[in-house]
């Protein structure tokens, strides 16, 4: 019986939750600034401790996350209409970098180090400093980069060739099954994607685990075996 009311509570937990994010919106799901990781810890505990407190019914688990929810709901309606409220709520993004000179008193108004900040220029695939016309930390806590023009990729513009458009790859075979809608959407049918299949020696759809259609090509993935 105890096991059945544990059951009851997190299926009742993970419905209120998946539909408390659809309402609220995805931003909640990133964390996307430290009002919604305080929710997200928040929620977290309110299920976790009420899951396996005898005394918490499943009407209190679902009156606490309703209510959670309302909050939540009011406080993204007022930081929507009102600047100065969403300027506290989310937060804005600090210039670490300004002009190629690190700005220390931001820094340590963020509570980092030049170490940190390194690193966190690192993981955005900048290995120096000296790169960096403009650094932001931004609320969510990622960094937001610009180089300077001596080491920025290099870009179609450059060459002064003709723009492409940009181009979104179509799957038309995922996990080994057909997809008849992207098919239709291509304009193609079954025996289209057979030809394309036979350029490539793939004698059948059934030898491929994924497929997809870009830049007028087919790209295609056989089974391996294990």
């Amino acid at each position: 019986m105890e096991y059945a009311f544990i059951t009851i509570k997190l299926l009742t937990g993970f419905i209120l939750l998946f539909f408390l994010v659809h309402i609220v919106g995805k931003k909640m799901i990133k964390q996307i600034t430290p009002f919604h990781f305080i929710s997200a810890i928040v929620l977290s505990e309110l299920i976790g401790d009420a899951t396996y407190n005898k005394g918490v019914s499943v009407f209190q688990i679902a009156f606490a996350i309703l209510f959670w929810g309302v909050i939540l709901f009011v406080i993204e309606w007022v930081a929507m209409h009102l600047t100065k409220f969403r300027r506290f709520a989310e937060g804005e993004p600090s210039m670490l970098i300004e002009d190629g000179v690190v700005n220390f008193s931001t820094l340590k108004s963020c509570r980092m180090n030049l170490s940190q900040l390194q690193s966190m220029l690192r993981q955005s695939e900048t290995f120096s400093i000296r790169e960096v016309a403009y650094c932001f930390l931004e609320p969510n806590g990622s960094l937001s980069i610009m180089k300077k023009p001596t080491y920025q990729k290099t870009v179609q513009q450059d060459f002064s060739m003709p723009f492409k458009k940009a181009e979104l790859p179509l799957a038309l075979i995922r996990d080994g099954i057909l997809i008849p809608k992207n098919l239709e959407e291509l304009g193609k049918d079954e025996a289209w994607l057979h030809q394309q299949l036979y350029k490539q020696n793939i004698q059948s759809i059934g030898e491929v685990i994924f497929a997809d259609w870009a830049e007028n090509s087919l790209y295609a993935i056989r089974y391996t075996s294990s």
